[in-house]
């Protein structure tokens, strides 16, 4: 009967207008994309920080600052 995945995601596209109505809709399409857009820009950030960080390391010189602890008693 539901042998294709298109027909899964017309069905899930039919419940989710059904569950959350036609006005919010818009709504969360523009909170996913914001959120994904977030996460690409996080994730490129996370890249850069690791490619400074190799870089750092073949040229024998720290990236970043030594992290420092309190002091122990």
């Amino acid at each position: 009967m539901f042998d294709s995945i298109d027909d899964w995601l017309i069905i899930a596209v039919v419940a989710g207008i059904l569950f959350y109505g036609s006005t919010k809709i818009p709504q969360l399409a523009r909170s996913l994309g914001r959120s994904m857009g977030e996460f690409k820009r996080g994730r490129l950030e996370v890249d850069r920080e690791l490619k400074a960080e190799q870089a750092a390391l073949a040229t024998g010189t720290s990236a970043s600052p030594p992290t420092t602890t309190g002091p122990s008693h």
